[in-house]
Order: C-alpha cells, then structure tokens, then sequence
C-alpha cells in the first residue's frame, strides 16, 4: 500500500465528512498505549506497545463531532474481503486508538500499515487494520467477522465472548445435522454460510464426505470417523478431535484455528495453507515432562501453516510431516 495514495475518510452513510493523507495523520501528536492484546484463539501477548492517538483527540483537534443521532462507529479496511467492524460510539470516544507505529517503529504492512484501529477492551478482531473510513452510523451494523463466521459482537474477552451463531438446543437438533446427506443449505444463506458453534458431534460417521465450505466452530469432533472427509476450505475454529479419525482427509485452506488435534489419527492427511494460530498437534499433560501427542501421522503432509505456535512447530518438525 502506496502511503502517497492512502487516505483516510470520516463520513455518515450518506455524505463525507472530511478526508485526511497520511503526512496530515502523522502530524497529530504521538503517544504510547502500552496493552495486553487478547485474540480470540485464544492468545495474549503481554505489554504490547502501540504509538499513535485516540480517535476523540484526532476529532477534537479537527473539530469534528459525531452526528447526535449516530450511536455506532464503523471502521472499514482497504481489503480485497471488505473487512469492516464496528462498537458503540460511547466506547469509540472513551478507548479507541488510530495507530501507526509499533515498538517506536512503522507498523509491518501484516499488522495494519498504513494506521489501524485498536481497542483495548476487546478482542483483537474489533482492532481493524488497514483503516481507510470511518462511519458514524445510526444503527449498528455487524462487522465482518460477526456476520461471517459468527464471532460476537461484543467481543469482551473477559466474558469469553467469542462466539454468537446457531446452537443445537438439543440432541435430536444434532442428531438430525449430522444424518444429512448433502449441507448445501449451510454454505450459503444470504450470500454467507451458516455458523453452526459448540455443537457435539462425538463419534460422528457424516452420510456424505463433502463436508467443505462448512462453518463448524468450537464443535466436539472426538472419535468421528473422518476418513476421507473433504474439509477444503470449511471453518472449523476451536475444534477438538481427540481420538477423531481423519485418514486421508483434504484440509487443504481449512481455518484451524485453535483446533486441538493432539490424539487424532491424521495418516495420509492434508493440511496446506492452513490458519493455524493457538492450534495444538500435541500437549502437555499433568504428568511431568510427559505429552499427548498424534495417535498415527503416517504420510501427513502439513504445507505453508500460518501462524503456528514455535513449540508446535517443533513438534511437527520432529515428527517430519512438514514439507
């Protein structure tokens, strides 16, 4: 992203307020938030220090005000997915940053360059990166992670907020899913699939393999009978499979996030260009210096992991499975 092209704009819905360059962000004055970053896999890093200013200085200093009328502020990133988000205007004003600087230095092009939003009190997904319009809207609007993949739009990580989709309220509900043949009707409603969350589907044997595209988060997968299972591209967050059975499984661009694998069988399966942050392959258990780890892993193949933790990336490098 060229900083000479980059703008910045405040608007409403209906008109543009004003639009800033990047040498004109820069000029505002500059200080440190020293925070604990919470992800919503479940990661923190501690003291993170970002440089840049809180959105009520910068309006202030550019006698802006928020419309009255307007109880949401909207931030939405030069993105080729359109990522946007949103809070409430009261907490916009009292903690949301404008920040362009991490560690004294200009924030890396992945974390958000060329200014990104950060607040503190939520999960990091409300912290956009990539800024390039803030709205001030009436009614809220869910951002994109809410509406995509069903993340809550809260997103209070002391509340463990994390999650806020369709729950089987009962067995029969779950037991009735996991019968269907086809899940055509949950890949896309509206143009975005169905997020099914927190779902037990221990034991599972699914009529068809064609499983990809689904959005099953936070779901309890131990002991299903995956074999050969199409997980392509399927959203499959938090999602425990102890003693699961996925030989010969395609998980090639699945969102694992947070997946604990440790106990699966994952002989022949593949796993390329996967989301893997807070994924665990193996764990330590209560025994001292003893670790539960892969059942079998005969001829996986794991290809251009993203955001896989150092202690699990060694793992899997001792086991040979990374290509």
């Amino acid at each position: 992203m060229d900083p000479a092209e980059w703008r910045l704009e405040l608007a409403t819905p209906d008109h543009s307020i004003a639009e800033f360059t990047y040498p004109q962000v820069l000029q505002m004055p500059r200080e440190t938030l020293s925070m604990d970053v919470h992800c919503v896999t479940g990661w923190s890093r501690k003291n993170t220090k970002f440089q840049g200013f809180m959105l009520r200085e910068f309006l202030a200093h550019h006698m802006i005000e928020i419309p009255l009328s307007c109880a949401f502020v909207r931030f939405l990133a030069y993105s080729a997915r359109g990522h946007d988000t949103s809070i409430p205007r009261s907490m916009a004003l009292d903690e949301a940053w404008l920040i362009h600087s991490q560690d004294g230095l200009p924030l890396p092009h992945a974390h958000g360059f060329p200014l990104r939003v950060v607040v503190p009190s939520r999960y990091f997904y409300k912290s956009l990166k990539w800024v390039k319009r803030i709205e001030f809207l009436e009614e809220d609007r869910l951002g994109f992670w809410e509406r995509t993949t069903g993340y809550h739009n809260e997103a209070d990580p002391w509340k463990e907020q994390r999650l806020d989709a369709t729950r089987f309220s009962s067995r029969e509900e779950c037991e009735s899913f996991k019968q269907l043949s086809t899940f055509d009707a949950y890949r896309h409603i509206d143009g975005d699939p169905r997020v099914i969350v927190r779902a037990h589907f221990s034991g599972w044997d699914p009529q068809t393999r064609d499983l990809s595209g689904l959005h099953l988060k936070s779901c309890d997968f131990s002991h299903a009978n995956f074999k050969r299972v199409n997980f392509q591209h399927a959203n499959l967050t938090f999602g425990k499979f102890e003693g699961a059975d996925l030989t010969e499984a395609d998980l090639s661009g699945a969102d694992l996030e947070g997946c604990d694998f440790s106990g699966a069988i994952l002989d022949d399966a593949r796993l390329d260009r996967n989301f893997l942050s807070a994924a665990r392959f193996f764990k330590r258990t209560q025994v001292a210096g003893e670790t539960d780890g892969l059942k079998s892993w005969a001829g996986l193949k794991v290809t251009h992991p993203d955001g896989l933790l150092e202690d699990q990336e060694a793992y899997l490098e001792s086991l040979g499975v990374l290509v």
